[in-house]
């Protein structure tokens, strides 16, 4: 049974940072592409940032959040980061893990979700 769990959500400030975790079991981790998503209340859920499982791990990001949020992985541990820096009212969200066997698709969802954890970040 494939399980995304994600960490590391809370409050933050405007301007400041938070990092999120995702631990995945069940699935062969290094031959999936790994992604976030966010969902803001009373919005879509949106794409945020995804990386390949390629060796180097091609990255790509949501053009609200490129150059404040990096996206990690840690084939060895099963895990994938988002460290979010810079954060603005907006990012306040629900934020989901992601894993999917094609890169192109994760850009628009993936096979396996986590149950997400909240962001806010106040003013």
């Amino acid at each position: 049974q494939v399980q995304l769990v994600e960490s590391g959500g809370g409050l933050a400030q405007a301007g400041g940072s938070l990092r999120l975790s995702c631990t995945a079991s069940g699935l062969t981790f290094g031959r999936y592409h790994m992604g976030w998503f966010r969902q803001a209340p009373g919005k879509e859920r949106e794409f945020v940032a995804r990386i390949s499982w390629y060796r180097g791990g091609t990255t790509a990001y949501a053009d609200s959040v490129k150059g404040r949020f990096t996206i990690s992985r840690d084939n060895a541990k099963n895990m994938v980061y988002l460290q979010m820096n810079s954060l603005k009212p907006e990012d306040t969200a629900v934020y989901y893990c992601v894993a999917d066997l094609s890169f192109d698709r994760i850009a628009v969802g993936g096979d396996y979700w986590g149950q997400g954890t909240q962001v806010t970040v106040s003013y």
